[in-house]
């Protein structure tokens, strides 16, 4: 138990200290940094193949997808945001033709609507982006701590590109055995493909 705490705090703290960094941002480099994001995530060879697109709807801390959101729908690929399920900690996708089809939901969060959007009822594959306030060289992400896109991920069977500012990743953080790595990880100075890992392997216990 000690050690599930310990983790716990641990998690808690690196949560704090990679917020607070971002909060701390120049808003000038900001807007270089998630431009630089954007094209080499642009530039990717599964971008290129995906039809469809998956993708959170940033918040000012996070890196913003708003432009990547403008240029899949003008690169005629379909794309589908999140929106948090009531009373779970589950999320279900929506196909959007516009950010103009959002409102506000869970947490603050821009959400689509689910009376004007169409659900994605069955996915097949395509891009995910896959938002974090941390990385590891291994992939592995440091989540909001309600475990949303660790469920939804556990499902998911296409490619995932996890995006971050460079001063938000970090050579290891703590996982759990079941937490999937993104294939991916773009920041503004690299590009890294992560290689395949069994579940599990160097994980935290």
């Amino acid at each position: 138990m000690n050690g599930k705490r310990n983790i716990k705090e641990w998690k808690k703290n690196l949560r704090a200290r990679h917020r607070q960094t971002r909060e701390r941002m120049d808003p000038k480099k900001k807007l270089q940094w998630d431009a630089a994001i954007e094209n080499r995530l642009f530039a990717l060879p599964e971008y290129r193949r995906a039809d469809i697109l998956f993708t959170y709807v940033s918040k000012a801390i996070e890196v913003d997808t708003f432009g990547i959101i403008r240029r899949a729908l003008a690169d005629g690929k379909a794309v589908a945001v999140p929106r948090c399920v009531p009373g779970t900690f589950e999320m279900e996708f929506y196909y959007i033709r516009s950010p103009q089809e959002l409102e506000k939901g869970a947490f603050g969060v821009l959400e689509p609507i689910p009376e004007s959007s169409r659900k994605v009822e069955k996915e097949t594959g395509g891009l995910c982006v896959v938002p974090g306030l941390a990385f590891d060289s291994n992939g592995f992400r440091l989540g909001y701590g309600k475990g949303y896109y660790d469920r939804f991920l556990s499902g998911f069977h296409g490619v995932t590109a996890g995006i971050c500012y460079n001063s938000c990743v970090q050579w290891e953080l703590p996982h759990g055995y079941f937490d999937r790595p993104v294939d991916i990880l773009v920041t503004e100075r690299y590009l890294r493909r992560i290689a395949v890992r069994k579940p599990g392997a160097h994980a935290c216990k």
